[in-house]
């Protein structure tokens, strides 16, 4: 079984195919954190340390005993009041306005299967590839219940954590901080690595020591952000790509987050995450719950690498679904970049009649086909057709799309409403605000409070109205400002929910539709939002440069699958940059590829090449997809840009470099290549060339020589 107790000690030991977790409730009821790492035998108590600490509380049921304090053992959920200085997972107000929980251990059950969670995201399971864990702690004073939940994916090294509050008292209390998990280590030296950004520069890879002082990471916008993804990781202090101890936390939502890391007195180390204790508080009247968002666990000592493998195979497997998870995608242009508001329905048709010459799947309408939406100005939340613009009816220019052969998607942004659109004169108050106060404008627009449920019924409403009236593939969802005007402390929690629910019911009625997620490109690049959408649009910077650290970054959680990356113009229309068409290939083929242009302006040579990418991207979009990846360079240090995918047999790999820099008389430039099968034999596509899989491993491959700037190089390899 992959959950044991042992009845005598009150152990609890969770293990996966390589990792043990194992946690105790102690003689005074404390639920204690033992050890999380590498697989093992046997009980991990005797690694508590106890001695009489000089200001550190001891609780009242250890008596005279001041060598037991909170706030020098290891704990599972640690919360405040108790006597623990440190930072703390829970924070209950209770009714006579005290602040404090001290949850002690009542009872635990054990199920094969998975845990669900109403309402939210979660990693989904079969029965027979799951089990879970609820351990049951009980206030005494106040009957507030805490049901933590453990589920264990022993075949993909996964643990997930999530707590349900439930008031079982009878009087009301307020959850002000609810952190979902927490990992205490009694030694260790560890960085944290955390990955920060802004809008059109996400997910950049930063690694710092953790010192004796609490750092402090995550979002206060509403969503998971630009500036920070909910994703962290615990790494020793030599662990690399490829050895080493390292821990990862992914946060199974799309909000308000924080992370927390400390080194405290004694050297020991905590580092939890869950929902932010800023703009937060969550009345609980009797009877009632709260349940906290998930977070998924992931250990290795194998390194970077081997972790990152491990949520990817979460990710695709039980994270997103729907029809799109595991099949070829359409490969789609997007009129955005191509005419931005300037469109017609002769334009989309146009760029329909290119798309087919070239051999692309699907045209998407972007921004501007709806009321009279001529620019960023006015119109959301008039969710209907502006036939004036088009030329007709939705219908019908779906219809002439389709008659060329081409799919047809189409962009929304649901949570958005103009003050210029009919919806806000009508409703006003639908929008998020203060009372008293006028509201904060962000890109000339507010946002609809989806905490409501007539907000969400009639803008689903409306949505539908549009998609039914014709053969639309594909949704792009996008999102494009932060929540500022926060006139509740349960609004940012609920308005995500009523976003889940809003998309739960979208893929529901549209199962065949595949829906892309978009906040700006990479604003909400989250678990969350994965569970509803498969791919996500990685960054509104489509540079191929500046992408290769964008999607660098965002490897270390996510899979390629999910990454939305697409070829566009030059001068890029975000850094200005020129770079060949066949490095914009290569850059885009590490996600889900598509165009960002207008091929109309494009010579003959450009639309060979883009013919020969499509070529190229299909013959390998399965191994893209499903193969293992590795990164073979940091590109925010190397002077290129390198990684690969690896089918699971080890029989194929689609190498991918990208020159970053350019210099007079260079040095030699080798990639060392990972993931191979040492004693077997490769043949490289293009030149015939056969290697070793270990030379590949240990001395690398040759690059050519560079002849010009931001070079690009392709190398597919097959086993013999």
């Amino acid at each position: 079984m992959a959950i044991t107790f042992n009845e005598t000690t009150r152990i609890f030991t969770l293990t996966t195919a390589h990792t043990t977790y194992q946690m105790q409730a102690d003689a005074q009821g404390y639920l204690l954190h033992l050890y999380y790492g590498a697989r093992t035998a046997g009980e991990m108590d005797y690694l508590l340390n106890y001695g009489d600490r000089g200001f550190s509380g001891n609780p009242n049921s250890a008596g005279s005993d001041r060598t037991y304090s909170l706030d020098a053992l290891p704990q599972e959920y640690p919360s405040l009041g108790t006597g623990d200085f440190r930072n703390y997972a829970l924070n209950i107000e209770n009714a006579d306005g005290s602040q404090c929980c001290n949850p002690v251990y009542i009872t635990h059950e054990i199920a094969a299967g998975k845990y669900t969670l109403k309402g939210l995201p979660f990693v989904r399971a079969e029965e027979n590839e799951a089990e879970t864990l609820k351990i049951i702690l009980e206030d005494p004073v106040t009957k507030v219940e805490l049901h933590l939940l453990y589920g264990v994916l022993e075949k993909e090294d996964i643990i997930t954590r999530s707590v349900i509050i439930k008031n079982a008292g009878k009087a009301p209390v307020t959850v002000k901080k609810a952190q979902s998990a927490c990992l205490d280590f009694l030694h260790g030296d560890y960085d944290l690595i955390k990955f920060y950004g802004r809008h059109a520069m996400e997910r950049n890879m930063e690694r710092m020591p953790v010192s004796h002082e609490s750092t402090r990471i995550g979002s206060r916008r509403g969503t998971s952000s630009h500036q920070y993804n909910p994703g962290v990781i615990l790494a020793g202090k030599n662990t690399n790509e490829d050895s080493g101890s390292c821990y990862g936390m992914l946060f199974v939502y799309s909000g308000n987050f924080l992370v927390e890391a400390e080194k405290d007195q004694y050297d020991q180390t905590r580092i939890q995450m869950g929902l932010t204790d800023e703009l937060f508080a969550y009345s609980l009247e009797a009877g009632a719950e709260f349940t906290a968002p998930e977070v998924i666990l992931s250990y290795t000592n194998k390194g970077l690498s081997r972790l990152s493998q491990q949520y990817h195979h979460c990710i695709m497997n039980h994270i997103c679904q729907g029809k799109y998870v595991h099949a070829n995608r359409p490969v789609l242009i997007n009129s955005w970049e191509a005419a931005y508001f300037d469109f017609t329905g002769d334009t989309i048709v146009e760029l329909a009649k290119e798309a087919k010459a070239l051999g692309i799947d699907m045209v998407v309408m972007d921004d501007g086909w709806f009321g009279k939406r001529n620019d960023d100005n006015s119109s959301l939340g008039d969710w209907y057709v502006n036939e004036e613009k088009l030329g007709g009816t939705l219908t019908k220019l779906i219809e002439r799309v389709n008659a060329e052969g081409v799919k047809f998607g189409i962009w929304i942004e649901p949570e958005m409403v103009s003050e210029d659109s009919d919806l806000y004169r009508e409703h006003p108050d639908w929008a998020i605000t203060i009372p008293g106060r006028k509201p904060v404008r962000s890109r000339n627009q507010l946002v609809l409070d989806f905490s409501r449920k007539e907000v969400r019924d009639e803008i689903f409403k409306r949505i539908c109205a549009v998609l039914d009236q014709g053969n639309v593939e594909y949704i792009k969802w996008d999102m494009n400002r932060s929540l500022a005007d926060i006139y509740a402390p349960n609004v940012t929690y609920d308005y995500v929910l009523g976003v889940y629910d809003f998309l739960e019911k979208l893929t529901n009625r549209y199962p065949d539709i595949l829906i892309e997620g978009c906040s700006g490109g990479g604003g909400r690049f989250d678990a969350g939002m994965l569970y509803y959408t498969p791919q996500i649009w990685c960054s509104d910077n489509t540079d191929a440069i500046n992408r290769t650290r964008i999607q660098y970054g965002t490897s270390f959680f996510y899979p390629v699958a999910a990454m939305g990356s697409h070829v566009s113009a030059v001068p890029n229309h975000q850094t200005g940059r020129v770079t060949s068409m066949h490095t914009r290939g290569v850059a885009a083929m590490s996600g889900t590829f598509g165009y960002e242009l207008n091929p109309a302006l494009l010579n003959a040579k450009e639309k060979a090449e883009i013919r020969a990418q499509l070529a190229q991207y299909r013959e390998y979009q399965e191994l893209i997809r499903e193969g293992d990846y590795y990164r073979l360079s940091n590109p925010f240090q190397d002077n290129f840009a390198a990684w690969m995918v690896v089918s699971d047999d080890r029989s194929k790999a689609l190498v991918s470099v990208i020159r970053l820099t350019a210099e007079a008389n260079p040095s030699a430039a080798y990639v060392t290549l990972k993931g191979m099968e040492e004693d077997a034999f490769y043949r490289e596509k293009t030149t015939g060339k056969v290697y070793p899989g270990a030379a590949l491993m240990e001395a690398g491959i040759l690059l050519p020589a560079a002849v010009s700037e931001y070079e690009a190089y392709q190398i597919a390899l097959e086993r013999v």
